[in-house]
């Protein structure tokens, strides 16, 4: 699932773990993104939320915006 961070694409795979029963977001775009959730709207906000940090941190173009 692509996610659309200010005019930059940067691509978060989103995952259901069966045996945790959970859902789980990695990226190779933003390094260091790994975060689970019970379910795929609340990761989807967890991932926004911590994306700015990730971008900062890996020297990445600002983001404004993310959209899912």
């Amino acid at each position: 699932m692509p996610a659309k961070i200010s005019g930059a694409e940067y691509h978060v795979n989103f995952q259901y773990d069966n045996e945790a029963a959970v859902w789980i977001a990695t990226s190779d775009d933003l390094t260091g993104l790994v975060l689970e959730d019970e379910s795929p709207e609340a990761l989807m906000k967890r991932v926004a939320a911590a994306a700015p940090e990730l971008i900062e941190l890996n020297h990445l173009p600002k983001c404004k915006a993310i959209s899912f």
